[in-house]
C-alpha cells in the first residue's frame, strides 16, 4: 500500500500573504466635495440638472429664502 501526501512549501504560503492588499479605513479614502451654487448660476447653466432647475423655480416665488445647492457639475475629490 502507497500513501501519497502532498507537502505545502512555505514559499506558496509566502505568495498568499503578499498578494493581500490592505483595505483603506474611511478616513484614508478621498472625499467628493461640491460647490454650494444659488439660483442665479443654475439660471445660466449650459448643462442644467432637474435639482437645479426646480431650485431656481422656487426661488422665482416672490419671498423665497434659499441657501443655495450642491451642483454635482463642481465635484472634486480630496
Amino acid at each position: 500500500m502507497i500513501l501519497r501526501i502532498k507537502v505545502w512549501t512555505s514559499m506558496s504560503k509566502g505568495k498568499s500573504k503578499a498578494s493581500k492588499k490592505k483595505k483603506k479605513s474611511a478616513s484614508d479614502r478621498r472625499q467628493m466635495f461640491m460647490k454650494l451654487v444659488l439660483s442665479d448660476t443654475c439660471a445660466v447653466c449650459k448643462t442644467p440638472c432637474a435639482r437645479g432647475m426646480q431650485y431656481w423655480e422656487h426661488m422665482k416665488e416672490p419671498g423665497s429664502i434659499g441657501k443655495g445647492i450642491p451642483c454635482p457639475l463642481t465635484k472634486t475629490y480630496r
